[in-house]
């Protein structure tokens, strides 16, 4: 069979293909990358924030396509149980898909006002108070989930599909200097320096500036 092959967009703005590469990566699965280009206009579409649910992130594993960051992650632990994507035991891995569903269909006001810009900083950004309340379910949500399940990933030892989700959030904490407490500043730590995620950023600041329409402040 030829190796899978995964159509994410930009590294640097893409918050939904970030979580179909992060779940591959952390399933162990070999794929190859397609990059689409910045003027494809499904790219444009996924980068301006117009859909939780693109057909980037794709994919193509023989003859099965999957699309969408959760179906991914789900098709991910059908073939590749033994990698913990989803936790083992039926009411921790309820709870995971809980969260993992509140990211992707939630937080819009965050998502708008503090756009995936792995490159870019904003220190002491004034952040608009919608978008708080959402910082501060995000927030509430890993206290949860670190203090229930021992840490020092959202559930266990191991990052699992959970933590894919909510990784591009913690790009945005980064990029806009949110001020978080001692616990949630040390998993943000903990998630950036994940090898997969180190070589995620190393890709992104590398890639050129080409999208105007997203640096703009909000």
């Amino acid at each position: 069979m030829a190796k899978p092959v995964l159509t994410i967009s930009s590294k640097n703005y893409g918050a939904w293909s970030l979580r179909g590469w992060l779940m591959c990566r952390l399933a162990g699965l070999e794929f190859t990358e397609h990059i689409i280009p910045p003027d494809d206009p499904a790219m444009k579409a996924e980068m301006l924030l117009l859909s939780a649910s693109m057909l980037v992130p794709s994919l193509q594993h023989g003859s099965v396509k999957v699309w969408d960051t959760l179906a991914i992650g789900e098709y991910l632990n059908e073939i590749k149980p033994k990698a913990g994507l989803l936790p083992a035991d039926m009411k921790a891995r309820a709870h995971c898909r809980a969260i993992c569903g509140e990211m992707h269909s939630g937080f819009s006001s965050m998502r708008g006002s503090l756009p995936m810009n792995v490159k870019a900083k904003f220190p002491a950004f004034k952040i608009w108070s919608r978008a708080q309340t959402d910082i501060d379910r995000v927030v509430a949500i890993w206290r949860e989930c670190l203090s229930a399940y021992g840490g020092p990933f959202l559930f266990g030892e191991q990052p699992c599909m959970a933590d894919a989700m909510y990784a591009p959030v913690v790009t945005r904490f980064i990029t806009y200097d949110v001020a978080l407490d001692r616990t949630c500043a040390a998993y943000c730590k903990r998630i950036i320096e994940l090898p997969a995620m180190q070589e995620w950023v190393k890709a992104a600041k590398q890639e050129p500036e080409e999208i105007d329409e997203l640096d703009a402040e909000f």
